[in-house]
């Protein structure tokens, strides 16, 4: 055999061990789940008009029922639905929210990251001294704290500044439905910061009254998310769905493995 054939062997079974390699690897898996966790004065119904859309474009949607009795409870809340998704999914966090997918983010079938006007805290830093730097927000200026300890907010907080931009009808609903949240879950802090590793994307609320919007673009920017600014309140899921929805789908497109 000559020299040039047993060249042309040798790159051919190169080329063949290179296509295998490829093969074992397989394509990039689209990302068809979407889990959407809920932040404090709210339940899993905050996400109803973002769900139907989601759906409506083949995703697999789940919304977590967090507790909100612990920062722990609602990690291994979040982390109960991570464990039954099948294959990479796109963790998405409102407000308090987005502390606990900071944590919970790290999950290996994570593949990004949503913050919808949402705290993304790094290591030692305790959520209830975020806002310091920023003017009080409205939202919060008159909470109710039960003798155990759980904060809720009034109906007219919630009409007038939480959701200020929702017909009051809904806002009114939302103030029925909210959650309330153990304040001892304010002085909690992050051991895992999964934005520091995954791809993250972060929705401003411009007219947000309940976290300050120069807070939320502090903590779009250090994570270096891809930011969309939105006319709306702390609520961006309620009064403006169709543009979460699409940032929650352009994540899932550019998201990978």
């Amino acid at each position: 055999m000559s020299t040039t054939s047993k060249l042309g062997m040798t790159i051919a079974a190169l080329a063949l061990s290179v296509g295998m390699v490829f093969a074992a690897a397989g394509p990039a898996q689209p990302v068809k789940n979407i889990v959407l966790v809920h932040g404090a004065f709210a339940d899993g119904s905050s996400w109803a008009k973002v769900i139907p859309i989601l759906q409506a474009k083949g995703f697999n949607v789940t919304a977590v029922q967090n507790p909100l009795t612990s920062f722990a409870d609602d990690v291994a809340t979040t982390k109960r639905a991570l464990a039954l998704q099948k294959g990479p999914v796109i963790l998405v966090g409102h407000s308090w929210a987005g502390v606990v997918i900071t944590e919970a983010g790290v999950d290996p079938n994570v593949v990004g990251l949503v913050y919808v006007a949402a705290f993304a805290p790094d290591l030692d830093e305790a959520v209830g001294d975020l806002g310091k730097n920023y003017p009080p927000p409205p939202a919060l200026a008159a909470p109710i704290v039960d003798t155990q300890g759980f904060m809720s907010l009034s109906t007219e907080a919630v009409v007038k500044n939480f959701a200020w931009d929702v017909p009051p009808a809904q806002a009114r609903v939302l103030a029925t439905t909210q959650g309330p949240i153990s304040t001892s879950a304010f002085g909690a802090k992050v051991s895992n910061v999964a934005w520091k590793t995954k791809p993250s994307w972060y929705i401003v609320a411009k007219k947000d009254r309940a976290i300050a919007p120069d807070e939320e673009r502090f903590f779009a920017k250090r994570m270096k998310a891809r930011t969309t600014e939105l006319d709306s309140s702390h609520v961006a899921m309620l009064s403006k769905p169709k543009e979460v929805s699409a940032v929650i789908i352009e994540a899932a497109a550019k998201a990978t493995r």
